[in-house]
């Protein structure tokens, strides 16, 4: 119990080092949401009641007004900090909470280093790319032609990743996903990527970057 307590407090410290780092008020902001949450709920049932039960219920609110602001911040701070990194796509869509995407990584690597990532999921096959429009339009095209031939039934979508218009930012990158529609079951799920994992990637010459963003659900939740 005790080591699991030690390395709670410090992952908590390492998140809070990172995101002070990329917000610098983040101790005023986390106190000033934590008074303000507290004095809203204490003011009126100390008041009414008694002092007492008011800071007994304050305490906790404004803990947890704190605590989940904080956990907004942290997240942010943790695409801050690998944007723009090749493979940063790869590393968003694996760290999300509950996930059943089956990513491969850099399946298409150019010598810019734009990468296309591909996703299986329910939607079905999703291209997910990085680097500036005009040159990952033709990778997607061309990466959308071979998986076609593979699963000529299968429908496919195209994700750009980046800050010009018509793509998508990092940060939003799994609601975008979560917004595609739901056209196939588990099992087909599997049987598509095992088709696919005949068509081979290039993750060995470009892998995930490492850094603060958690590449696993269990990471995400202990951050959250």
């Amino acid at each position: 119990m005790a080591g699991r307590i030690r390395s709670t407090m410090s992952s908590l410290a390492q998140n809070w080092s990172m995101t002070q780092k990329v917000y610098k008020l983040l101790p005023l902001e986390v106190g000033g949401l934590f008074l303000g949450a507290a004095l809203v709920v204490a003011i009126p049932i100390g008041l009414w009641l008694n002092w007492f039960t008011a800071i007994i219920l304050a305490i906790p609110v404004g803990l947890l007004a704190g605590t989940f602001w904080f956990s907004r911040r942290a997240m942010k701070a943790a695409y801050t900090q690998i944007e723009g990194q090749p493979g940063a796509a790869a590393a968003v869509i694996e760290s999300q909470r509950g996930s059943n995407w089956l990513v491969t990584p850099a399946v298409a690597v150019s010598k810019s280093q734009d990468i296309i990532t591909r996703v299986v999921g329910k939607p079905g096959v999703i291209l997910v790319s990085e680097g500036p429009s005009s040159r990952v339009v033709p990778m997607l095209a061309t990466e959308r032609k071979r998986t076609a031939r593979w699963l000529p039934d299968v429908p496919i979508y195209e994700i750009q990743v980046g800050g010009e218009d018509g793509q998508v930012a990092l940060a939003k990158l799994q609601t975008a996903l979560n917004k595609l529609p739901r056209n196939l079951r588990g099992g087909e799920i599997t049987e598509i990527r095992r088709r696919l994992d005949a068509l081979g990637n290039a993750a060995n010459s470009m892998p995930i970057p490492k850094g603060p963003m958690p590449t696993s659900s269990r990471q995400v939740r202990r951050q959250r």
